[in-house]
């Protein structure tokens, strides 16, 4: 039977193994978060009808800038729960690797 410690082990070892975690990345925040990508959908629906339309560039580009601020904001609301939830979970049973996880997807969210 495996625990969350053993999980953590196999992680820090490279050892393959079904990724079943405890938490099942289900987080207090997750409605929000769906709710934020779906407006953020919206706006890029919008910003291809304005083009497909030939509105005003700068126009187009407001609407740009809404949709990659609702993107930024969705993100930071997953990277807050991730460090809530994961993170805090895997450096509680010795798994570092988590937190070099964490540091490359904000390199790459941040860039």
């Amino acid at each position: 039977m495996e625990d969350k410690h053993d999980h953590a082990y196999m992680h820090a070892h490279g050892i393959a193994h079904e990724h079943g975690h405890d938490h099942g990345h289900v987080h207090e925040n997750q409605k929000a978060v769906i709710n934020r990508l779906a407006r953020a959908i919206g706006h890029l629906e919008k910003v291809k009808r304005m083009v497909e339309e030939g509105e005003d560039c700068s126009d187009v580009l407001i609407q740009l800038a809404a949709v990659r601020s609702a993107l930024d904001n969705t993100g930071k609301v997953i990277l807050q729960d991730h460090m809530r939830h994961c993170v805090v979970d895997a450096v509680s049973v010795g798994d570092t690797e988590a937190i070099e996880n964490l540091c490359q997807a904000i390199n790459k969210f941040i860039k």
